[in-house]
């Protein structure tokens, strides 16, 4: 005897619901999940959460003298990276965690900056110009990142413009390259992550209803009112996933740091990939990486809260 189906949003065990439009017991229906998520669940599982418990597993390891991980476990990665050492106590690793955390600040705000701008300006024009506004914006994702970095010192180098100039008004000697210092990092570090900016903040400048904004300007409100209380909040879903896009991997970066910088900028990234390369530490940079993830988790958690509480102030 066939079961009718159950009413809609109340599960009874073993019988037929319609779900999606059709009529499905809860085996079809997880049929149906493992069939379509199944692959993209399997993919995160393998890659990202398998890999992450090894990291884990691997910081709680020990260095062998020559490089290999082994026996016993212990907390001296994690002590090390709070400062006590076989010297004392030392606060280089929270110096360095501090610096990352100020360079892909001074990134994000800068990409802030720049991209909101560049957003109106591409959305103030006709569909057919965008299209090749928004190319320009992405045509630099189109090389690899280390070649783009080597261009950049190709630039700053002595024989460039920029160095030229800075060198004609006083600022550096003659025959001098503006790299490695923090100038030419925080110049790499934008031009990279800035399309990353622009992209989701277009995205919500297209959305925006003007006729909020006229109304605001027809009850005498000012430019920078129009834009605090009106834009900016319209626009808050592009901007929280840009500061997301560019502030997590500014944070983590160590290509560009590590060519225009040289050993004047060393962030967590670059300590990361030293542990990984000539110091044959895995351990501890394990360790480090964990603990970079950990706290970059964290942050998205708590900006995701925030802006979230933000975005309902502003709809009520």
């Amino acid at each position: 005897m066939l079961k009718l189906p159950s009413p809609v949003g109340k599960w009874i065990p073993g019988q037929a619901q319609v779900r999606f439009g059709e009529l499905l017991t809860p085996w079809q229906e997880l049929g149906r999940s493992l069939i379509f998520a199944g692959p993209g669940v399997l993919w995160v599982m393998f890659f990202l959460v398998l890999p992450g418990l090894l990291l884990l597993v691997c910081s709680f390891l020990s260095r062998g003298e020559f490089g290999q991980i082994q026996l016993p476990l212990t907390l001296e990665n994690y002590l090390r990276i709070l400062g006590f050492g076989p010297l004392g106590w030392t606060p280089i690793y929270w110096q360095i965690l501090g610096r990352s955390l100020l360079v892909a600040g001074v990134t994000t705000f800068f990409c802030v900056l720049l991209a909101y701008p560049l957003a109106f300006f591409i959305a103030a024009h006709p569909p057919r110009q965008r299209d090749l506004l928004l190319t320009l914006v992405v045509v630099p994702f189109w090389t690899n990142l280390v070649i783009r970095t080597y261009a950049w010192m190709v630039v700053l180098a002595p024989e460039g413009w920029p160095a030229r100039l800075a060198a004609w008004l006083g600022w550096i000697p003659p025959q001098t390259a503006l790299y490695p210092s923090w100038l030419a990092v925080y110049l790499g570090m934008v031009y990279t992550f800035l399309p990353y900016m622009v992209l989701p903040l277009y995205t919500a400048v297209e959305r925006i209803d003007w006729r909020l904004a006229e109304a605001a300007r027809d009850l005498y409100a000012k430019g920078w009112q129009v834009f605090w209380w009106v834009l900016l909040p319209q626009t808050l879903p592009g901007l929280a996933a840009g500061l997301i896009l560019v502030g997590i991997p500014a944070f983590g970066m160590f290509v560009v740091p590590d060519l225009l910088g040289g050993s004047k900028t060393l962030l967590i990234g670059n300590v990361i990939q030293l542990q990984f390369g000539s110091s044959l530490d895995y351990p501890f940079g394990a360790a480090l990486s964990f603990l970079v993830t950990g706290l970059t988790l964290g942050l998205i958690y708590a900006y995701s809260r925030y802006a979230g509480t933000r975005s309902l102030e502003h709809l009520v």
